[in-house]
């Protein structure tokens, strides 16, 4: 699960629907998400397949117990993927930061995460 990076505004949009999910997994898993996960390419996509992950069980277009387990096992392993970071992630706080780097990617400026806001 990668941000379409080829085109800025499908980028944007991806990152702006990625961080509406990972506030909401924030609170309902209680995971330790650091500040500027998004400038983390590893936590980025580890969120984003969590996120679709979660939302296919939420939909109803997967009912399958064993495999809901499987996902709540897993949030311990991805937890960990979470962890590197020194601040805690606190979405009011941190959203000037976010928008910054949305500008970047909107700019189609090279952005800390590497290629998120490239064009090319």
């Amino acid at each position: 699960m990668r941000p379409p990076v080829e085109d800025s505004q499908l980028c944007r949009e991806w990152f702006e629907d990625l961080w509406l999910d990972v506030c909401r997994l924030r609170e309902r898993y209680t995971l330790p998400v650091r500040g500027r996960w998004w400038e983390n390419p590893i936590q980025v996509e580890a969120l984003a397949a969590l996120a679709a992950w979660v939302e296919r069980y939420d939909s109803g277009e997967w009912d399958d117990p064993p495999g809901k387990l499987a996902l709540l096992y897993d949030l311990e392993r991805v937890a960990a993927m979470l962890r590197d970071g020194n601040d805690p992630f606190y979405p009011g706080r941190d959203r000037p930061e976010f928008d910054r780097f949305l500008a970047a990617i909107h700019a189609g400026t090279q952005t800390d995460s590497g290629d998120a806001g490239s064009t090319s």
